[in-house]
């Protein structure tokens, strides 16, 4: 005789892939308010900065988003917003399109990722990026800002791999080129 087993409630596992470095960073931690009533966000947009006053827009996912938000922090620069894309697939459209919204006059937007262009998100991901920046401003341009196209997920030596990385924090900050 068979017996039916009692449905039970689908349950999602939590799969965090971060480096260590993440786990302990200051600014990426959550109060247990947040922990225990709020909820994930498939896009973080940017308060911090007076929208009227932005001429660039950032879009970033990951550990970058650190190093971009502390270099622009050490510079004082309020010209710049950083859009944080929390989850990469399925793609958040309307959560992307809404977060760039208040940025709707501007035309400089770059995507920035610490992987070799080649890697990461930027192959896979560009198309939605381009889609909902049509919908939000038809003139925008996105760019790309990070390391090189390369065979090998990181560069070998830490110092090299550390001067890359301050060269393309800089060249996305850089509001001049």
């Amino acid at each position: 005789m068979l017996r039916r087993q009692a449905i039970r409630p689908m349950r999602r596992p939590l799969v965090v892939m971060s480096p260590k470095w993440i786990l302990r960073h200051k600014l990426a931690t959550s109060s247990l308010e947040e922990l225990a009533h709020g909820g994930f966000k498939t896009v973080l947009g940017d308060d911090a900065v007076d929208p009227s006053q932005v001429r660039r827009v950032i879009l970033c996912s990951g550990k970058v988003y650190y190093h971009l938000f502390e270099a622009r922090e050490e510079r004082q620069q309020t010209n710049v917003a950083l859009v944080r894309i929390e989850q990469l697939y399925p793609f958040p459209e309307e959560d992307l399109r809404l977060a760039l919204k208040p940025f709707e006059h501007v035309t400089d937007v770059i995507w920035c990722q610490e992987e070799p262009m080649n890697q990461g998100a930027w192959y896979s991901s560009q198309h939605r990026m381009k889609r909902v920046l049509d919908r939000v401003n038809s003139d925008a341009f996105l760019r790309y800002a990070g390391r090189a196209a390369s065979s090998a997920p990181a560069a070998g030596y830490h110092s090299t791999h550390v001067e890359e990385q301050n060269k393309f924090i800089n060249a996305a900050l850089d509001v001049t080129v």
